[in-house]
């Protein structure tokens, strides 16, 4: 039965995914349980939406109310309001529109033709922003109801109205999203993977058994934290629209606010992907054109490496320090001191051997005198902080 075999196989493949996501989501906070929580407000708004537009007041276009209530349990508090005031004027000049064209043409088709280009270039209008399509969305709701009225269109604009305000109204009281923590793993993150980078680039240079192909994984790895300092900035602007109108303010997440902390670390973050996209660089360059008995020099090699250790050990401490959980201890605190003051002494040796080097050996001041000038740049940024 080798069929129930790869069956079972396949299953166990594409199911294992979220089965782990509901493990973690049951585990504690993140990301899977936002998205639950999420998911189960917005079927609460269209709920309680159409108990009063379709159940109790046997509304005409009920189904409008918990459709814009399911669509405006946005992301953040913010993005709920704005987009709520978008979609529903956009539906109104639909709905306007096309009303007072049916009522004048007596063909749907004919109808259709005039309105929905209107409405379309109408939908590009600055002020409607990302919702503008609404507007055609409006406009198709009367030209395909068959019954065109300005009661019936009226009360789809209300209804529209009603269901916004529910779908907000939602969003915004029982748990608005909060980012914080979202900001804080990606900052950490950024973070974890430079001190990696460092300790890997370090490893190799100290044992010498390095090529082309490892220096290459390396620069790769430093142009992909490039990556991870970008996500990292677009999760502090969602954090920052997340407190925008949020009632649960800065008790409920546990964490600071993104403020100048954060974004002090963004700007270290940042600083240092490029500079370790250079130190990498030049060492990829090292490999694909120098001879062995530059590239394995431990006169060279060592003390660049003790360096590159000190700077992994520096970002390490920054990210525990900046990015704990549960606050900053004054151990960290001390420890990062003294992981300056090293990362110093280090870089002074680095300068003293590596041009003691460089002067019995003109053919490598190219390269390596740019290793220095990239250690150099990358420790005042690290010390600056």
């Amino acid at each position: 039965m080798e069929w129930a075999g790869w069956v079972g196989e396949v299953f166990r493949r594409h199911a294992g995914g979220p089965v782990l996501a509901v493990r973690r989501m049951w585990r504690g906070p993140g990301r899977e349980r936002d998205l639950t929580v999420q998911a189960g407000k917005a079927a609460l708004a269209a709920c309680l939406a159409w108990a009063v537009a379709g159940w109790w007041l046997q509304a005409p276009a009920a189904f409008v109310a918990p459709w814009m209530a399911v669509v405006l349990v946005e992301s953040t508090v913010y993005r709920s309001l704005a987009h709520g005031l978008q979609q529903v004027a956009a539906i109104a000049v639909g709905t306007v529109v096309a009303t007072c064209v049916a009522l004048v043409l007596d063909s749907t088709m004919v109808a259709m033709v005039v309105v929905l280009p209107a409405v379309l270039l109408l939908a590009q209008w600055q002020r409607l922003g990302s919702q503008g399509i609404y507007a055609a969305t409006g406009a198709l709701f009367v030209l395909t109801d068959g019954q065109v009225s300005l009661a019936t269109s009226g009360a789809r604009i209300a209804e529209a109205v009603f269901g916004a305000a529910v779908g907000i109204a939602v969003n915004a009281l029982i748990r608005p999203p909060v980012y914080l923590r979202d900001t804080r793993a990606a900052l950490a993150d950024a973070a974890r993977e430079a001190q990696e980078i460092l300790e890997a680039v370090a490893d190799g240079l100290d044992d010498g058994e390095w090529d082309t192909h490892a220096a290459g994984e390396w620069h790769e790895c430093a142009l992909r934290l490039g990556n991870l300092v970008d996500q990292a900035r677009s999760a502090i602007g969602w954090s920052r629209e997340s407190m925008r109108g949020n009632h649960r303010g800065l008790g409920a997440a546990g964490i600071p606010r993104p403020g100048e902390v954060y974004d002090n670390a963004l700007a270290m973050l940042d600083q240092v992907a490029v500079h370790l996209a250079g130190v990498t660089r030049t060492v990829l360059e090292i490999a694909l054109h120098e001879g062995e008995a530059v590239r394995t020099d431990p006169q060279i090699t060592r003390p660049y490496a003790d360096f590159l250790r000190h700077t992994a050990r520096l970002i390490g401490l920054y990210g525990q320090t900046r990015f704990a959980q549960n606050g900053t201890d004054q151990a960290a605190e001390r420890a990062l001191r003294e992981a300056v003051d090293e990362l110093r002494r280090s870089l002074d040796e680095l300068h003293r051997k590596l041009s003691g080097t460089l002067r019995d050996n003109p053919d490598a001041v190219a390269t390596h005198g740019a290793l220095l000038v990239q250690a150099r740049r990358l420790a005042d940024q690290l010390v600056q902080d």
